[in-house]
């Protein structure tokens, strides 16, 4: 726990180091226009921390890692040689890493490239030299690989998973002068601000059942006889979780959601267009942007289902082990049931998130500032939930693990 505080505390320290060459007052004050709010810019900042808005070292973030990640579990679905690496133990999952990084290093100085492009579009940059262009993209590269190596150093010696600490600091960083525009709104709009926690509260365990929620398929093992001992012969279960794919589906959804308006930022005779027909604040059209988003994630949380839970596989290792499901036979039947029980449940966890996602849009219609400040994003609060919850199971393993009772009881 001590490793994992005093990483999180270099971690922050390195997105407040300034990068060379760029004016970050310029660069700030640009991205706290009107245009900017509900682009993908912005996504990408809350995700940062305010890094990103600041330009400083960190500002790419854990963004460059989270994309290699996925994209090379996507190929691992569609490349035979890569599924084999997964499958092949220790040393495979050690190659599968170092692609990994490779890809990071990759698209970090893709990332980079475009980012130096976008501020010197908006004259951030001091001077645009070759020389000072190599220098700010090879920081940007260099924090962005930090990042990774930090995540990393986190799931090697300290609690939880790295990339969601990393996720959800940078998130609750951007939080307190949300919290400090709360207490000065308090005085001046009681009823809505209480109105506005009070929902939050209630998404907040809302999220926290379904977080939890499971759906358990009953499971049986035959009794064999192992020369003089009997195995087998228990009941057990199948868990299922509700939000089998986490907060993926809703990160893959505001990818593509908020394209149009950060192609308004690019391109400027694209603006009151898209504004007009593809805004979540659009007041006539803005319903367009919500069904767009709602569709997007359900459709993304069968496609992330389908190839992280591959039901055939499970129903070959019950078969193996001499499980079945009551009421199936082993094999086909045993993954057909599976499959249909993933899709209802794939169903429900989608909705929910859906809803999620959409009802602050919803709420900022009122036009009420408390819902603006407290309503800051389903993916926000689904990140911060999840990890909370996950690293305070770690914690208790590990302390179940050593036998110590510790503050927990």
């Amino acid at each position: 726990m001590l490793f994992t505080l005093l990483i999180i505390v270099l971690f922050r320290i390195g997105s407040a180091v300034p990068v060379p060459f760029i004016d970050s007052q310029v660069w700030q004050d640009w991205f706290n226009n009107e245009t900017v709010k509900g682009s993908f810019l912005e996504y990408f900042n809350m995700l940062s921390g305010d890094a990103f808005s600041k330009a400083t070292l960190f500002s790419l973030g854990v963004n460059p890692y989270i994309t290699a990640s996925i994209v090379v579990q996507l190929l691992t679905v569609a490349i035979p040689a890569l599924e084999k690496l997964q499958k092949s133990g220790p040393e495979g999952q050690e190659k599968i890493s170092r692609i990994v990084r490779y890809t990071t290093l990759g698209l970090s100085i893709l990332t980079s490239y475009g980012y130096y492009l976008t501020m010197k579009n908006y004259s951030a940059i001091v001077s645009t030299g070759v020389f000072e262009m190599f220098v700010i993209i090879i920081a940007y590269t260099a924090g962005s690989c930090m990042v990774m190596w930090i995540a990393e150093k986190i799931d090697e010696k300290g609690i939880g998973n790295g990339i969601s600490i990393l996720l959800f600091v940078n998130i609750t960083a951007g939080l307190t002068i949300r919290l400090l525009e709360i207490f000065l709104l308090i005085r001046e709009e009681t009823i809505p601000v209480i109105a506005a926690v009070v929902m939050m509260l209630a998404i907040i365990t809302a999220i926290v059942f379904f977080s939890e929620s499971e759906r358990r398929l009953p499971v049986q093992y035959a009794k064999r006889v192992v020369g003089r001992k009997m195995y087998g012969g228990m009941n057990t279960n199948l868990p299922i979780k509700v939000l089998l794919g986490g907060v993926m589906p809703i990160i893959f959804a505001n990818a593509i959601t908020t394209v149009p308006q950060t192609l308004a930022i690019i391109i400027p005779s694209w603006r009151n267009t898209i504004e007009k027909y593809f805004t979540p604040s659009s007041p006539s059209w803005g319903w367009l942007y919500v069904l767009v988003n709602f569709v997007l994630i359900i459709a993304f949380a069968y496609f992330y289902n389908s190839i992280s839970f591959n039901t055939i596989e499970i129903a070959n290792n019950l078969k193996k082990n001499g499980g079945t499901i009551l009421g199936y036979r082993p094999g086909k039947p045993t993954a057909d049931y599976i499959q249909k029980v993933v899709n209802r449940i794939t169903l429900i966890g989608s909705l929910f998130l859906s809803f999620v996602a959409i009802f602050p849009i919803l709420m900022s219609w009122t036009g009420e500032m408390a819902f603006r400040l407290l309503i800051f994003g389903g993916t926000s609060i689904i990140i911060i939930v999840g990890v909370a919850l996950e690293t305070t199971r770690t914690i208790e393993s590990e302390i179940t693990m050593r036998h110590y009772k510790g503050f927990l009881e």
